[in-house]
């Protein structure tokens, strides 16, 4: 479970520059965080949102 869970920091980390946290206010943070960890997950599920079924 862990390592599911960190995967998807990761990729959060990787692809969107989520590495630093620069100081905007807690609402644009919490937003840019909703934002960032949303389209992880789309982006981990492109391939069944996209038909596709792993053997």
């Amino acid at each position: 479970m862990r390592a599911r869970v960190e995967h998807m920091f990761a990729a959060v980390k990787r692809l969107w520059g989520f590495d630093k946290v620069r100081y905007r206010g807690l609402a644009k943070n919490a937003t840019r965080a909703f934002v960032a960890l949303g389209l992880a997950n789309i982006f981990l599920a492109r391939g069944v949102l996209d038909g596709k079924v792993r053997p």
